[in-house]
């Protein structure tokens, strides 16, 4: 089995197994920043567009912890928005469900987010059966092994399904990471995309001041 958050930290930029800020590796920051399609696993896997976008995100906040981390504020600003006499809790989501410290949940964490992100960069459809193309042969010269190539290809091949999305957010805290996942991966620019957007978040059953607070908690990360 190949290592889930590594592959999930190589699409983020983040330093693998960093419990703080990440970066983005040389070589990663000159593919995704030059908008190459054949540099940087995220342009490789989102398209350049996304790839740009993640590579910008991740010199302003890190790796998966930095997702966590966004989600978990997103939650915790919205909770306390609906109770002006909540209490002020931790900042540092490393144990909880957006960032749970056993090896066997942090992996299944990772392929959950994988796969939302991957989802979400099929929602505009330009990944088509020729681009599809390209990616595997790109893949090829990623620094990946084997099974993450094959984990890649499967859930490239696989049509857009937006149930199997919404199937693995077992827990409303886990909805929240996956919404903000899937907003880190697009743009939005597109109505395709934000269509997309809003039925995931419809059917993630986020409440829309919730669903509100991780855009604006992903777009301080950008700014």
């Amino acid at each position: 089995m190949f290592d889930p958050q590594k592959l999930l930290e190589q699409v983020l930029g983040g330093a693998s197994g960093s419990g703080g800020k990440g970066g983005l590796s040389p070589d990663l920051l000159k593919g995704l920043a030059g908008g190459a399609a054949a540099g940087g696993l995220a342009s490789i896997l989102l398209g350049s567009k996304s790839g740009k976008k993640l590579a910008k995100t991740a010199l302003k906040v890190g790796g998966t912890a930095a997702l966590a981390g966004l989600a978990y504020k997103a939650y915790q600003t919205w909770q306390q928005n609906q109770s002006a006499t909540a209490a002020p809790t931790s900042t540092d989501p490393q144990g909880t469900v957006f960032l749970p410290t056993a090896a066997a949940a942090r992996d299944d964490l990772s392929l959950v987010l994988l796969r939302a992100m991957i989802s979400a960069a099929k929602a505009d459809g330009h990944i088509d059966a020729a681009e599809q193309q390209k990616i595997f042969t790109r893949l090829d010269t990623a620094d990946l092994d084997t099974e993450a190539k094959a984990f890649v290809i499967d859930e490239m091949r696989k049509p857009l399904n937006i149930d199997a999305v919404v199937a693995d957010a077992t827990s409303p805290e886990r909805a929240v990471e996956i919404y903000a996942a899937s907003v880190l991966a697009i743009e939005a620019d597109d109505p395709s995309e934000q269509a997309y957007l809003a039925m995931l978040a419809a059917r993630l059953k986020l409440d829309p001041g919730l669903k509100a607070t991780v855009e604006q908690e992903t777009t301080k990360a950008l700014a």
